[in-house]
């Protein structure tokens, strides 16, 4: 990190500890969201989705999951912008990319040079950085406007649902010391942004051992341990009757779910897409296949 860099992420940290929690000052904050969102077009609700992404590979293999990525795009309208919750960016408080222009980062090891020569240019949005920002008044949000960009939990799916990559696309970190339910309550305050013709993705996996995964096996044939299947329903059921409180307390939901889910980071997405549910929302699950016992692909989508 230069510099440079570095004095932006200080003075974002120092912003994060004058946060107040005051009610004078969410007061505040939301004035000035609904200032921000201004800028933007009114829309019907967008839909919601939570995407498995699965093996970094599947970005550019052709594969059943991509095909269904791209299928979505097409049954919904063309957002104005896209906010993605990625697994892969973890971090200390929460931060929102904020830059015009973010890089493609390949945070992986270990495939072809296919997949590192994959460039995904999509522009950024500050404005809509500064909308959830501002939005967001259970926690402090930074502004990163050079040290992140768009990581393979982002891109990997985005490419296939709009490979023209002509979408403003932000990313939102997950806060690694939060509460399953402080992730949960920080995603119901960006719920004004469905309509704002913003699309909201989070992007990860329900079952996602990779300590687990049985490696040789055909990707192309479905397979999974018995716990990662039984998890997996459960959890579907628990999406398909509304049953969040019971998802949010993973934790406590027996042996399978600590298998699947041994750290939260791939799971912690599906909350962000649940908690702005609303009532309205028709529920789809897509994707539902088991990959090599520990992974599942398993997607949805809500007020599709």
């Amino acid at each position: 990190m230069n510099r440079r860099m570095f004095a932006r992420r200080m003075l974002g940290i120092l912003s994060l500890l004058a946060f107040s929690g005051s009610t004078m000052n969410a007061h505040v904050l939301n004035t000035q969201a609904l200032e921000l969102l201004k800028q933007f077009p009114d829309s019907d609700p967008m839909p919601v989705l939570f995407l498995g992404h699965g093996s970094p590979m599947y970005a550019i293999t052709d594969t059943e999951f991509g095909r269904a990525f791209a299928a979505l795009a097409g049954k919904m309208p063309k957002p104005h912008a896209i906010l993605c919750v990625s697994a892969h960016w973890e971090t200390r408080g929460t931060w929102l990319t904020a830059m015009s222009n973010p890089r493609t980062i390949h945070d992986f090891g270990g495939f072809p040079q296919a997949l590192f020569d994959v460039q995904y240019p999509a522009p950024g949005s500050p404005v809509l950085a500064q909308t959830a920002q501002q939005l967001i008044t259970t926690a402090p949000v930074g502004l990163d406007d050079g040290e992140w960009g768009l990581d393979h939990g982002t891109w990997s799916v985005i490419r296939h649902m709009y490979p023209n990559a002509d979408i403003p696309v932000v990313q939102l970190s997950l806060d690694r010391f939060k509460s399953p339910q402080a992730h949960y309550d920080l995603a119901k305050e960006l719920s004004a942004l469905r309509r704002k013709g913003v699309l909201i993705v989070g992007s990860g996996n329900i079952v996602h051992n990779l300590r687990m995964l049985e490696w040789g096996r055909d990707e192309t044939e479905p397979f999974g341990f018995d716990w990662a299947l039984e998890t997996d329903q459960k959890v579907k059921e628990a999406i398909l009757s509304g049953n969040h409180p019971y998802l949010i307390d993973f934790r406590n939901n027996g042996q399978g779910f600590n298998l699947s889910i041994p750290t939260a980071e791939h799971y912690l997405p599906l909350l962000y897409t649940l908690a702005l549910q609303e009532k309205s929302d028709n529920v789809l699950i897509f994707n539902d296949k088991p990959v090599q016992g520990s992974l599942t692909m398993t997607s949805v989508a809500l007020g599709l």
